[in-house]
């Protein structure tokens, strides 16, 4: 999927959360503790900050190697 911001509404729909509230900092965050993923908020803001895109397409790649595993 090639538009971010329809991408960043598909995670939110995955994760059980608000697209309105905001796609980026808040939803690594939260899904990086709900998987107990090493990191913080510095690193969250930093990645979400300097690379918005990267960022969503890192989580939703995450998102998708966790579905096929049945861990998601």
């Amino acid at each position: 999927m090639c538009c971010p911001l329809c991408l960043g509404c598909q995670i939110a729909s995955e994760v059980d959360e608000c697209p309105l509230c905001g796609i980026t900092m808040a939803f690594r965050t939260l899904y990086r503790t709900r998987y107990g993923i090493p990191g913080s908020l510095l690193s969250d803001y930093f990645a979400t900050a300097c690379c918005t895109f990267c960022s969503i397409c890192q989580l939703k790649r995450d998102i998708n190697k966790r579905k096929s595993r049945g861990i998601f």
